[in-house]
């Protein structure tokens, strides 16, 4: 028997089984929770807003292409992330990284803050790099002979994801530092990323915050009796076959390092340019550093092209429910039923309490709609001009928004999906451990609002 089954289980542990077993038995797929969600938005549009069916349904179908360009934009960062977490550099340090845990505890925290720094650099890279490190943790642990339970691991790993919209690829902080944006606009002034996401109290709420769920997740892990499912050591991915034959000129172009050099040093040279004339940070921006990693990191066009091919298969779930959340978010747009949601807390708040309640406005919306960028687009507007009556500074009416975006994403399955297809798991497998870190999260966001507001 070993270690980890001999050791007794904590309180705070034995009282998640019921709460795990709920949700295994009564949390439906992503899929069929998009497809609930869009009949509770219509039945709440009809009861609060007045609006007839006809209007609903028209909402409805008018938003189901309305977020067709930022739909790409957002399978093309997870596109990028999948693509970098899988060239050989990357995949060499998370093998090397699996490795470092010694124990169970030590494995949860540990695969928790890689996934949380590597979603402070890019969500998209967050999301597989911890898919991919948590099988590796297990793996390489079980070959040791130490007991792991994956579900849990994977939970750390998506636990990362709440630190998001804090660092480099935030689409909020982003798009109101974008010359010309909606944001920018409605403010009359862009409000650069330091006054955002680099300033000094942001970055001190992600240390804060990795550190109390980080201390949460370790209370929260099975011990003892507690239910272990572990991983099958040979479930972690294969490399994808780079290497064709070499027989023709062509084939040797394809083989060749020199062009995918050629093209990441180009996107090297345009960041310094663009940097280099004053450009700002942007989503866009985002993608193309990103890009630019993957054409210096890979070998040559061969290996480019297995890791795209290999990376496209976790975007379908995206595409796919992609659109059902935009009709959700025409519902809410064409009906004022978010207005309805949002005015209720900005009604009751002061220049004190407003980031708190702009949190709990935008963690409720984010319920319903999960794109962070899509959030900005209907509820940024709206919290910005309760901003400027309460004069509160923009810049926390952003963050605002931006921490209640990424603190419900740990109960609503969207942007969970692509790391459950990796890892081969359901939302309702780890969503019991998930809520542990909504709490915890969620206490070290109000806080942080409560000081800012009262600075």
């Amino acid at each position: 028997m070993s270690r980890t089954s001999q050791t007794r289980s904590n309180p705070v542990s034995a009282a998640m089984r019921p709460v795990n077993s709920l949700v295994e038995r009564f949390i439906p797929s992503a899929l069929v929770f998009a497809i609930v969600l869009t009949v509770v938005v219509a039945l709440m549009a009809l009861a609060l807003t007045g609006s007839s069916p006809v209007e609903v349904v028209q909402g409805w179908g008018d938003g189901l292409s309305g977020l067709l360009s930022f739909m790409t934009q957002m399978a093309l960062i997870l596109l990028l992330g999948h693509t970098l977490a899988n060239t050989r550099p990357v995949r060499r340090l998370l093998s090397f990284l699996g490795g470092v845990p010694r124990g169970p505890i030590q494995a949860y925290v540990f695969v928790f803050v890689v996934a949380a720094v590597a979603s402070l650099i890019t969500w998209g890279l967050g999301l597989v790099v911890g898919a991919l490190l948590a099988k590796e943790v297990a793996a390489q642990l079980k070959a040791k002979g130490i007991r792991l339970h994956f579900p849990m691991l994977v939970a750390a790993a998506f636990s990362g994801f709440v630190v998001w919209h804090m660092g480099y690829s935030g689409s909020g902080p982003l798009t109101a530092a974008t010359e010309g944006s909606f944001l920018a606009e409605q403010i009359g002034r862009t409000i650069p990323v330091s006054e955002t996401t680099f300033s000094l109290w942001n970055i001190l709420a992600a240390i804060a915050t990795v550190i109390v769920v980080g201390a949460a997740l370790s209370l929260v892990a099975p011990r003892g009796d507690d239910k272990i499912v572990e991983l099958e050591i040979d479930a972690r991915d294969g490399e994808a076959d780079y290497d064709d034959d070499v027989v023709t000129p062509a084939d040797r172009l394809d083989a060749s390092r020199i062009l995918t050099l050629l093209v990441g040093l180009a996107l090297v040279a345009y960041l310094a340019v663009h940097f280099g004339t004053g450009g700002t940070l942007t989503l866009d921006i985002v993608n193309w550093s990103f890009l630019a990693l993957i054409f210096l990191l890979v070998r040559n066009p061969f290996e480019l092209i297995a890791l795209i091919k290999n990376a496209a298969s976790n975007v379908g779930d995206i595409l796919l429910q992609f659109p059902l959340y935009a009709g959700i978010m025409g519902i809410m747009t064409a009906t004022g039923l978010i207005t309805v949601l949002s005015d209720f807390f900005v009604d009751i708040s002061t220049p004190q309490t407003f980031g708190v309640l702009a949190l709990l406005s935008a963690g409720l919306v984010n319920f319903f709609v999960p794109s962070g960028g899509g959030q900005f687009a209907v509820q940024g507007p709206i919290m910005l001009d309760a901003a400027a009556r309460l004069d509160v500074d923009p810049a926390v009416a952003i963050m605002a928004v931006s921490y209640g975006d990424q603190w419900t994403n740990m109960i609503q399955p969207f942007w969970a999906l692509p790391l459950l297809a990796i890892a081969g798991l359901k939302m309702r497998d780890i969503l019991g451990y998930t809520m542990v870190t909504l709490i915890a999260s969620g206490l070290v966001f109000a806080a942080t609002m409560l000081i800012v507001g009262a600075g």
